[in-house]
């Protein structure tokens, strides 16, 4: 039996956290209505050293020529920062340089994403604490098949949380082989510190069907490839994460503002020119492949971290024709 002490005291604690939990969420929907994440992000690749240290003097020069380019931010640290293969310390200090070179008009989306929730959500804080605006959460996977519906809503709810910044959520099935199930993004999308999700799956229905689902939320839908960008942007997508961008920046832009102004056989027309290279930075020769095509748009792209290998001759050639014939190079 609790005495009436012991009971005032828990009742006092009870209301203390309701108070508590209260207070967080006027706070993370407050932030959540001031982050507009409309627009194009270039996610920017981690150039290394031959010894295969990170250069941050190389990365910080990119940034400076990236910010030249009329894109809403920077996501740093996704699938072409190679995060996989960064330690901890050096994921947090690209994001720091970053944020630190980038004007502060532009958007920082910080990649913070690891296998367990514990994990995510303290790489989420040290990400807020490097200059993060925004942080992306791609999906856990090494337990793909248990990763269902209840699980990645359990896992997503409790990094929104805990957030110091807004959440964004992160399908790439490519290289998870998970894709977001449609009622989980409609739960999380009532989450007052989940802002939207970069979708790099490419299933222009399910994405149509996702902004249809949360249209009564303050939710927002970025395409994840260049590739089917105008085809995102008609079914109610509002920007996109494009790796393409990292080489033709002011062309997917071109693509983005042909779209929202409504001229679609302008946009028709440039979008057909940007899918082969687009292919080729991404499902058909990967991070390599967009690195090369860095060194020849003048930025910085050198080798990748092993065990990822650089291109072959014929590889090359080939990238060299994807961009060549559609009239890039």
């Amino acid at each position: 039996m609790y005495t009436f002490r012991t009971l005032r005291v828990l009742g006092k604690q009870c209301n203390s956290s309701v108070t508590s939990a209260l207070w967080k969420r006027s706070q993370v929907q407050s932030r959540r209505h001031r982050v507009d994440i409309s627009g194009i992000y270039p996610p920017i690749a981690t150039p290394f050293t031959l010894k295969e240290d990170v250069d941050y003097d190389k990365l910080e020069e990119n940034v400076h020529k990236y910010a030249k380019v009329p894109f809403k931010g920077l996501v740093v640290q996704g699938s072409n920062g190679e995060y996989p293969y960064l330690t901890e310390d050096e994921r947090v200090e690209v994001v720091r340089r970053v944020r630190n070179t980038l004007p502060k008009d532009k958007l920082v989306m910080a990649g913070s994403g690891c296998e367990s929730t514990r994990a995510t959500v303290l790489m989420t804080e040290k990400m807020a604490g490097a200059g993060a605006d925004v942080v992306l959460v791609v999906t856990p996977c090494f337990y793909k098949g248990k990763m269902d519906s209840r699980a990645l809503v359990h896992h997503f709810t409790k990094v929104a949380d805990s957030s110091p910044v807004p959440v964004v959520l992160y399908s790439v099935p490519a290289n998870t082989g998970l894709t977001i199930p449609v009622d989980a993004v409609a739960s999380l999308a009532t989450h007052p510190n989940i802002l939207g999700l970069k979708d790099s799956g490419g299933d222009i229905t399910q994405i149509g069907l996702i902004v249809h689902k949360t249209k009564e939320e303050d939710f927002r839908v970025l395409a994840g490839s260049a590739g089917f960008l105008m085809a995102a942007y008609s079914v109610g997508a509002v920007g996109g994460v494009c790796a393409l961008a990292n080489v033709l920046g002011r062309e997917v832009c071109e693509l983005e503002q042909l779209c929202v102004t409504g001229r679609w056989e302008e946009a028709r027309a440039l979008q057909h020119r940007l899918i082969e290279p687009n292919t080729a930075v991404t499902r058909k020769f990967g991070v390599p492949a967009l690195k090369q095509a860095m060194e020849w748009f003048g930025y910085h792209g050198a080798a990748c971290r092993s065990p990822l290998q650089p291109l072959t001759e014929v590889e090359c050639q080939q990238l060299r024709k994807d961009f060549s014939t559609n009239g890039w190079l």
